[in-house]
């Protein structure tokens, strides 16, 4: 039945009763008696009562739609509103549910071609960094030890210290490089670029150790991207706003099938802060690979951050891939 004549019969069934009342044994004089009106007010609000009841009851589906809409996220997929009954509101919620699968399809596509082309815009300037600047860098130490070796006392000091600020700014510029491209990760494997990774936000204040399970299934080179810059940027957040002491990042095997990413963290947690850049660019790189990707607190406080990719996503994501 169709939302009009669902309305329209209720509101009729209403007003049925109404004039039944009319040929019933009440009466009204003229003027209406005290007990007379009360009977008409206690009516009058009997029929509002039905009314709003049973438009409720006939409009609740539309509520429970509008809800759905309100509180979808294309960065959680998965979510969809309950079909019940037969009907318009029905065929509008379903048609709803695929709106939003396609929109997620849409998204994860164009989210997609976004961070490939960043990925190659990141090789493109750590390689210009590296040939150009880094070179650049490299002959000017080089010119700066000749003329620090031949020069007076009295500014060899100087060109000493002006040496190594060199040195500090070509191993800054080498080290940005690494984190723009990961050439660890295409030469060696994800194993050696995570603890590379590790080794690299290690410092006397933050401790990071690795756990790495030997055997794990063998990854497609999209995917060990995904984890590696999910990794970087949660170690990221750690060491700029988390003040832990003590960060782990463990990669595992799945109890049902699969890899898993875990790190976590010892500081003061993620709490209620709104989620920002960071945290909605691994839920993009996670729907990639559609991954599952879990932000929270950690079982003994701190923050955790979980990536599962089971079988089923990978085998899935390769045949997307050879398509």
């Amino acid at each position: 039945m169709s939302l009009y004549w669902r309305i329209f019969l209720l509101n009729a069934a209403v007003l049925i009763a109404a004039v039944l009342l009319l040929f019933g044994p009440v009466t009204v004089s003229t003027p209406v008696a005290f007990a007379e009106g009360l009977v008409l007010v206690a009516g009058l609000v009997a029929m509002l009562i039905a009314n709003a009841v049973l438009l409720r009851i006939g409009l609740a589906p539309l509520q429970r739609l509008t809800r759905a809409m309100a509180t979808a996220d294309l960065l959680h997929p998965g979510q969809r509103a309950a079909v019940s009954g037969t009907g318009e509101i029905a065929e509008l919620t379903k048609t709803f549910n695929a709106m939003l699968a396609r929109l997620e399809s849409e998204r994860a596509a164009s989210s997609g071609r976004v961070l490939s082309a960043q990925e190659a815009e990141r090789r493109r300037i750590a390689q210009e960094l590296h040939d150009e600047v880094g070179q650049t860098l490299t002959a000017v130490l080089l010119q700066l030890k000749h003329t620090a070796d031949h020069a007076p006392a009295a500014v060899r000091e100087d060109l000493l210290q002006a040496q190594e600020t060199t040195r500090a700014g070509l191993d800054e510029i080498r080290r940005i490089a690494r984190r723009l491209r990961p050439g660890v990760l295409e030469e060696l494997g994800l194993h050696s670029a995570l603890r590379a990774l590790a080794a690299e936000f290690a410092t006397s204040r933050l401790s990071v150790t690795t756990h790495i399970t030997p055997g794990l299934p063998q990854l497609d080179p999209a995917t060990e991207l995904v984890f590696y810059r999910i990794a970087q940027e949660a170690l990221t957040n750690t060491a700029r706003h988390s003040g832990a002491r003590a960060v782990e990042l463990h990669l595992r095997t799945l109890p049902g099938g699969g890899v898993g990413l875990l790190v976590r963290d010892d500081g003061r947690g993620i709490g209620r802060a709104p989620e920002g850049a960071g945290i909605r660019g691994m839920r993009e790189r996670a729907l990639l690979v559609g991954a599952e990707l879990r932000i929270g607190a950690g079982p003994g406080g701190g923050a955790q951050v979980r990536l599962d990719v089971t079988n089923s996503t990978t085998e899935r994501h390769s045949r997307e891939n050879a398509r």
